[in-house]
């Protein structure tokens, strides 16, 4: 399950949809990717009622397992206790000649709501570049017809392009931003890593294991201050070597636990790219601990999808990597952005006093 919140990215623009063509097309920018043969739901609350909250996405199950896999989604979309849920089916499965398809999974949600007492105001079928309404009796939404999506550039486009958010054709293209590296480049970072281990080694004989922890934070902040956002210069690309050192000082739990702190304040956006570029070049097992500082930073500014892409490459890494696995089970129970930056902070004001 992929979960979002609506706006791309957090800051002052507000988008208005007022119709059900433009939030129908609107899916693709609230996940991050297009989405194919799935079921969304969008929470609406807020003053009015019609405030886009959080966005989950599943694919679409078998029929034998709809009404388990609506329960699940009514279960984690009452997380943002909503006053209402829109739903969506994007598929283009099954011919409409005879009527919209999945409308077994349709019914299945509207009654695991319902159990809830929350309404389902309209529900989507989206395919084929046009939409219809299930609940709709009008000849535009009989079966063989349907309303062709909004064309042109929406308001919505225009502040996913001005927040930064680039709309990836499906999951797998967004998986494929952090993935691993391979051939030579693969073996000359692995090489990089086993050089690291084996000074570090050397030092902490040398100085102690304190002293060489305070140089994995040094090292951190001083990558920190060259990964702004946009694409670096050569100059300030990481090495292999910086790369591997940085890598081997976050396997250190407490130099890994200051460093979720980064996604707090006005270098949050700096730490993100620079988890996903050590993400990005790192072997498995080390990739789990940038690869879960990534999905911490992706989930504070409600970025779900991203985020379960990160701990699905952490647990890849490392099964057993203890702090991914509690992540993904809190990912998967919904817990909002806003739980997890309370909980962050609280941990650093217990370690600091």
């Amino acid at each position: 399950m992929d979960a979002r919140a609506a706006r791309p990215r957090p800051g002052p623009i507000d988008v208005r949809l007022s119709d059900p063509g433009e939030l129908a097309a609107a899916v693709p920018h609230l996940l991050g990717f297009r989405p194919a043969e799935s079921v969304v739901l969008l929470s609406l609350g807020g003053r009015g009622g019609r405030q886009l909250g959080l966005t989950l996405r599943a694919d679409l199950p078998p029929p034998v397992h709809g009404l388990s896999v609506a329960r699940e989604l009514a279960r984690a979309v009452l997380t943002d206790d909503p006053g209402a849920v829109v739903g969506v089916i994007v598929s283009e499965a099954g011919d409409t000649g005879n009527g919209l398809p999945h409308r077994a999974l349709v019914r299945d949600v509207v009654v695991s709501l319902a159990e809830h007492a929350v309404p389902v105001p309209q529900l989507l079928l989206v395919r084929d570049g046009r939409w219809w309404d299930y609940d709709c009796p009008a000849a535009c939404c009989a079966p063989g017809a349907g309303t062709p999506l909004p064309a042109g550039v929406s308001e919505l486009e225009v502040a996913a392009v001005a927040t930064g958010l680039v709309v990836e054709r499906d999951r797998a293209a967004l998986a494929g931003r952090i993935a691993g590296p391979g051939g030579d480049a693969g073996r000359a970072m692995a090489e990089a890593c086993a050089r690291v281990a084996g000074e570090c080694a050397d030092a902490i004989v040398a100085s102690g294991w304190d002293e060489v922890a305070a140089r994995s934070w040094d090292a951190v902040l001083d990558a920190l201050a060259r990964s702004r956002p946009g694409p670096p210069a050569e100059a300030s690309r990481l090495s292999d070597r910086e790369v591997a050192r940085l890598l081997w000082g976050l396997r250190d739990r407490a130099v890994r636990d200051r460093a979720l702190e980064l996604g707090l304040g006005p270098d949050a956006a700096a730490a993100e790219q620079l988890w996903a570029e050590c993400t990005r070049r790192a072997p498995a097992p080390l990739d789990a601990a940038p690869a879960t500082l990534l999905a911490v930073s992706c989930w504070l500014r409600g970025d779900g999808a991203m985020a379960d892409v990160a701990l699905t490459r952490a647990l890849a890494g490392s099964p057993d990597y203890a702090l991914a696995g509690l992540l993904a089970d809190a990912l998967r129970a919904c817990v909002p952005p806003a739980q997890l930056r309370g909980l962050i902070e609280r941990t650093a004001a217990d370690r600091a006093s």
